[in-house]
């Protein structure tokens, strides 16, 4: 399974310009994002490969801290049990820890993806801003630098320009993301596409976001997001590497999951919800 981590947190290069693509400028007067901690259940929504996935079973646990002054911070556990038939269950278990600058400066991220208790990948570096572009520097899974294109934005500031693009009537932002994943090095195209919103009091939730006061009064939209090998076109029959689709309100929160990773896809029910104290800025 391919590593997915939410929504939520996707990042990335200029707009294309055009009747329904707008620039949006860098993250001045920024979205508000709330510190929360979610839990989604996870199971298979569609199977469509070659392979057919009989089942899926799992969890994703999502511990979202700061604010723009100290920071944002993200604690993330993905563990998945895939059923493929005649007896084959493969456990994925993917844990990841980022933090992210407030103006989005800098970049901290950790990972290791076990699948069967057994360690498949593990990452840990930082990258860093510059007028000059954007340097990362690796430390496991071993030691090395690049530097990428400045226009590569980080996942939270991706949250960001997501959340301004629908407040701005906008229904499509490309970006290119970096946000650690993977080998540490893979740098994803992205295309988000941004539905009609969704008023207050309007399709009322069904999961633990019903239950939230905090969220009771923001609007919120469906967004899709797909993702692309750095450097491959998004037109035609172009299939992307996955996507990712949910509901994101205002303040950064997203219901309503969807994870396609082409052969199967799952879905993400939201089934706890604690809005966390907001530090102000000093």
């Amino acid at each position: 399974m391919k590593r997915v981590q939410i929504a939520m947190h996707m990042a990335a290069v200029g707009l294309i310009a055009g009747e329904c693509f707008a620039t949006v400028p860098p993250a001045q007067a920024a979205a508000a994002l709330a510190p929360h901690r979610a839990v989604y259940d996870l199971t298979l929504a569609k199977s469509r490969g070659k392979r057919p996935v009989e089942a899926v079973h799992g969890r994703i646990l999502y511990d979202f801290s700061g604010n723009a002054c100290e920071g944002y911070a993200l604690q993330f556990r993905q563990v998945s049990e895939i059923d493929s038939g005649e007896g084959k269950v493969a456990l994925s278990d993917l844990r990841a820890a980022t933090w992210e600058e407030g103006d989005a400066k800098s970049f901290r991220f950790n990972s290791e993806n076990k699948v069967n208790e057994q360690t498949v990948d593990v990452v840990d570096g930082n990258a860093g801003r510059d007028s000059s572009g954007v340097s990362v520097k690796l430390s496991k899974p071993k030691p090395k630098s690049f530097d990428l294109d400045s226009k590569i934005v980080f996942p939270t500031e991706h949250v960001r320009r997501v959340i301004e693009a629908a407040e701005a009537g906008k229904t499509l932002l490309e970006l290119s993301v970096f946000d650690g994943s993977e080998s540490g090095e893979k740098v994803f195209s992205t295309l988000a596409v941004i539905g009609n919103v969704i008023a207050p009091g309007q399709k009322l939730p069904d999961d633990a976001a019903a239950g939230s006061s905090a969220l009771a009064g923001l609007r919120r939209w469906p967004i899709t997001i797909s993702y692309f090998e750095q450097g491959s076109a998004k037109t035609g029959e172009q299939t992307p590497a996955y996507a990712i689709g949910f509901e994101l309100y205002e303040n950064g929160v997203s219901r309503a999951l969807s994870l396609d990773y082409g052969d199967f896809v799952v879905t993400g029910i939201m089934s706890k919800l604690e809005m966390t104290d907001a530090v102000a800025c000093k």
